[in-house]
């Protein structure tokens, strides 16, 4: 059975990267010509294609080239892949944390923004705020500064 090989430029297309990207990334040892014509052409696999398109995804997921390396690496350590699962499951659980903490924050600021278009959009009028008007202001439980006890209200 012939299997399917592909020159440099070939698997660029393939995976919609640059030459300049494979060349990268196997500088790096992330992936490896399956052989070499006597002219020293790179030939690839069907199985490079798999693991550029893999980088190309970790990367997509703010996976460094460092922690691709890392897991790509443990396929020597253990032919069985469980401790690239492992370590992609690990991985994958890390970023999910750092992405869902990201997720609060920008939720807090949407909040924070839409609290402010609504202030802005009331008949309050801005100018005088703070200002004598606060004790009465629809927004004084979430106003910072009806809230600030070193603020003077004249």
């Amino acid at each position: 059975m012939n299997e399917t090989k592909y020159r440099i430029g070939d698997l660029a297309r393939k995976a919609q990267v640059t030459v300049r990207t494979v060349r990268y990334y196997e500088s790096l040892n992330l992936i490896k010509p399956n052989s070499r014509s006597g002219g020293g052409q790179r030939y690839y696999c069907e199985k490079d294609l798999v693991y550029l398109k893999r980088i190309l995804e970790l990367k997509e997921l703010d996976f460094s080239l460092d922690e691709i390396k890392i897991i790509i690496n443990l396929k020597e350590e253990d032919q069985s892949g469980d401790k690239r699962r492992n370590e992609l499951l690990h991985q994958y659980r890390n970023k999910l944390s750092i992405i869902l903490d990201k997720k609060v924050a920008l939720e807090a600021k949407i909040d924070s923004i839409n609290w402010h278009i609504r202030q802005l959009e009331s008949n309050i009028d801005f100018r005088e705020c703070p200002g004598k008007d606060c004790i009465s202001c629809p927004f004084k439980e979430d106003c910072r500064f009806a809230q600030d006890e070193d603020v003077i209200f004249y």
